[in-house]
């Protein structure tokens, strides 16, 4: 029997289609891969076909644009952005616009051209995570950024120009709605309940189980009751921290360890498939005319947090036209199939 159900912090109603239900091999299809063509810019040797480099990590004696790295942070070549610039804003009519001021970064994950995050070794995703926190911490530093949003898209289909490892990050001069969306539902949770909504979720989800992945010291992994989409996954801190850039240093090889486990599990369930994650975080906390007291709160109520969506199905008129989700794949049961490749996710993370 089909259902509805309601996701308090998204305030969405998904449709679970159990006729429908897909299993994972129902979706390998959807998973295929455009070719490259050309030589890429990403791998080393090519530093001089992308900008010059913003912050890099680097073998001793190495020079900045030239092969020696591990990672590299450089400027999109084609920025949804512009870094230079004021912010100047403008009425039109009913309408507003302002200029397009913001940041926009890619992060090379590795020299490697032929592995994905979910290949690289736990030391590497720890070097990937440190860079993170750093890069958010210094566009935050910009007063004229309200949001700086990190996220990866993973194979072409989930909007990747190139397979090279790699990551984003984009800097708003205005808080993208649906993070606004969600800080707004988290504040407004605290305010009547004075309790953050994400540790009520996570409270709920232990407590029963079945969408329940796997729990690692201090982070779970589990599938949402109203997921959107199949095999959609989230990655929660089980303590309260409201700000990914606040994490210890010495607390980044668990969290490397956690985004492994999770990006495997994805890999060998579904035959290593497109997907997008995206970090969610706390938004730049610099004061805002007129608004003293915007994210007052925003310590004790919001909760990063890590958001998976698989790329296997597609939006179509129904999606787009009622704001409705329709997920062939019951979040009980994709949790079950990602808990089933255990043994093998366990010898790949030895």
């Amino acid at each position: 029997m089909p259902e509805l159900r309601f996701d308090p912090l998204k305030k969405t109603w998904v449709i679970i289609s159990t006729e429908r239900a897909k299993r994972p091999h129902d979706f390998s299809l959807i998973s295929e891969e455009k070719k490259e063509e050309g030589e890429c810019p990403f791998c080393p040797g090519n530093e001089d076909k992308t900008p010059p480099e913003i912050f890099a990590i680097r073998e001793e004696g190495s020079k900045p644009n030239e092969p020696g790295w591990s990672i590299r942070v450089i400027p999109n070549k084609y920025p949804a952005l512009k870094l230079e610039g004021k912010i100047e804003r403008e009425g039109i009519g009913l309408y507003d616009r302002m200029s397009g001021v913001g940041a926009h970064e890619v992060i090379i994950e590795s020299p490697e051209h032929g592995k994905s995050l979910a290949d690289l070794p736990l030391e590497q995703i720890v070097k990937v995570l440190t860079v993170y926190k750093l890069r958010l911490k210094s566009l935050r530093a910009d007063e004229r950024f309200r949001y700086v949003l990190i996220f990866r898209n993973y194979r072409s289909i989930a909007g990747a120009s190139l397979s090279h490892p790699h990551s984003q990050i984009i800097a708003t001069p205005v808080t993208p709605k649906v993070l606004k969306e969600e800080l707004s539902i988290a504040r407004e949770h605290f305010s009547r309940k004075e309790r953050c909504i994400f540790c009520d979720i996570l409270r709920d989800e232990m407590r029963f189980g079945d969408r329940i992945v796997k729990i690692h010291k201090n982070y779970v992994l589990f599938t949402p009751f109203a997921s959107c989409f199949p095999f959609e996954c989230r990655l929660y801190p089980l303590r309260h921290s409201y700000d990914f850039a606040e994490i210890p240093d010495e607390e980044l090889p668990e969290l490397a360890l956690a985004l492994k486990d999770m990006l495997l599990r994805i890999k060998l369930a579904l035959n290593d498939p497109p997907y997008n994650f995206v970090i969610h975080t706390a938004p730049s906390l610099h004061p805002r005319p007129g608004k003293p007291d915007y994210w007052g709160t925003i310590k004790e109520d919001f909760h990063w947090h890590i958001e998976l969506v698989p790329r296997l199905t597609i939006m179509a008129g129904f999606e787009w036209g009622t704001g409705f989700y329709i997920n062939p794949t019951p979040p009980e049961e994709a949790a079950k199939y990602l808990r089933e490749v255990d043994n093998a996710v366990e010898g790949m993370l030895r």
